[in-house]
């Protein structure tokens, strides 16, 4: 018998309209769908008229239910796999029954759809072009800033998820250690209460401190650090004698002054690049 197809399945965020037409047919052709949570998938399902069993698949029972879900598709079943909202596997259970299913010859397929991560990052304003997904950082107040601190040079945009009850400390600390970086906070994206806040990490920390309660699920995206060019020694003195007329010892202090370069070190370069050029003045006195 040949082996079932194991189906990543994107699901709504929270407006149930945001799935696919594709999404739906698999959902109900399957022989059962694997999620996390019943309550919330059957919504989803019934709002479509889908009918096919639900199997529970969460991080406190993922390694007993994904032999479940192996044994089914070594007998040909299908499975699909979904999370409570967005994309399995990413900041949810699904990694390892895919990497499970891998090992087995399991041949999978991935219908893809909504993801918090690209939504909040698309929004925000900030660059697209180069970016790193954090997911979420330990609870601890010293690893997280331990964590923070070892992405303060980061120049990606970084994209961050949060429990609503720590987004306030979470900015707090990222302005502490990240300083006055422009920030974007999205919350309950695609429900009713959607919200985008945009601003600097110490303008978003004092809106979200100043609440009594934050409801909802959180995304932050966060401006990477400036990127500085380093320039050597050779580039920094070619430009300078572009449009200099005076003695090297003269350019050499001039450059070393602005620099903070050795002097000595910029008039050796000076005195090369004007020896390869024949533009030595005369008289270096």
């Amino acid at each position: 018998m040949a082996l079932g197809t194991l189906y990543i399945v994107a699901t709504p965020l929270g407006n149930l309209e945001d799935i696919t037409f594709r999404a739906l047919r698999v959902l109900k052709e399957v022989s059962v769908v694997a999620c996390e949570d019943t309550r919330r998938t059957v919504k989803l399902l019934n709002k479509y008229e889908i009918r096919t069993p639900l199997a529970i698949y969460h991080d406190y029972n993922k390694q007993r239910a994904s032999l479940g879900i192996l044994r089914r598709l070594r007998d040909g079943e299908n499975v699909a796999l979904v999370s409570d909202a967005g994309t399995p596997a990413i900041s949810d259970p699904g990694y390892e029954l895919v990497r499970d299913a891998i090992t087995e010859g399991v041949h999978i397929e991935v219908i893809p759809g909504p993801s918090a991560l690209i939504s909040a990052l698309v929004v925000s304003g900030l660059p697209t072009d180069h970016f790193t997904f954090e997911g979420f950082l330990p609870n601890r107040k010293e690893k997280r800033r331990k964590a923070l601190s070892a992405l303060a040079e980061e120049t990606r945009t970084m994209i961050f998820y949060e429990s609503p009850n720590r987004i306030a400390a979470f900015l707090s600390e990222a302005a502490g250690i990240m300083g006055d970086r422009r920030a974007c906070v999205v919350r309950e994206l695609t429900k009713i209460h959607e919200e985008i806040l945009r601003g600097t990490l110490p303008e978003l920390a004092a809106q979200m401190g100043a609440r009594e309660s934050v409801l909802g699920e959180v995304t932050l995206v966060v401006a990477g650090a400036s990127k500085t060019i380093e320039l050597s020694v050779e580039d920094i003195v070619e430009a300078a004698l572009q449009d200099a007329s005076g003695s090297s010892r003269d350019l050499a202090r001039e450059i070393s002054e602005r620099t903070g370069l050795s002097r000595k070190e910029v008039y050796a370069e000076v005195m090369k690049q004007r020896s390869q050029k024949g533009a030595e003045p005369a008289s270096e006195t």
